[in-house]
């Protein structure tokens, strides 16, 4: 849907002149602009101030995200880099997750626990809800059971399709 349009009074000229307002923020060069909803139907994270709204933080990525991708942040010679989470590597828990499809190399934004993610399948609601070994970034209804994987329960499934990121434990399969 795209965002309505409003009039506004132009302060150069004094006349009406059609605005859309922001859905997302750029920091202070838009100080005093008015905002609407996202695609969503919901506030951006980039309008609150830092410490308020969704746990966020944006990283540079190494390799492809998939929307609703769990992922792991590595220092990448210095720099913290988003990667896909993968339980077939010890060294590649999931920290987070990203809400929208990321071609690399670019900047995804990572969402951090307490929040939904959505857009997965498969699930069973209230059932445990496990890194998967079989598709990196993705989840599973079953824990991997192949010796040496990586096994880490993300969160609890509400839905088929969503759960509470909620990392909890995790360890090696023996």
């Amino acid at each position: 849907m795209a965002v309505q349009q409003v009039i506004v009074r132009d302060t150069t000229t004094n006349l009406p002149k059609e605005l859309a307002p922001n859905t997302t923020s750029a920091g202070a060069s838009d100080a005093g602009k008015l905002v609407a909803l996202n695609a969503s139907g919901v506030l951006d994270s980039t309008l609150f101030p830092a410490g308020l709204g969704t746990a966020s933080q944006v990283f540079p990525t190494s390799e492809n995200l998939t929307a609703a991708a769990l992922v792991n942040v590595y220092n990448n010679a210095g720099t913290p880099t988003a990667r896909n989470a993968n339980a077939t590597d010890a060294t590649k828990p999931a920290i987070g997750f990203v809400q929208a499809a990321v071609t690399s190399p670019a900047n995804a934004t990572v969402y951090f626990p307490g929040q939904l993610v959505s857009g997965v399948s498969g699930l069973t609601p209230g059932a445990p809800v496990y890194l998967s070994a079989s598709t990196p970034g993705g989840v599973s209804s079953t824990a991997p059971s192949t010796a040496g994987n990586l096994v880490q329960q993300v969160g609890y499934a509400l839905t088929p399709t969503s759960f509470v990121f909620s990392p909890s434990w995790m360890f090696i399969k023996g």
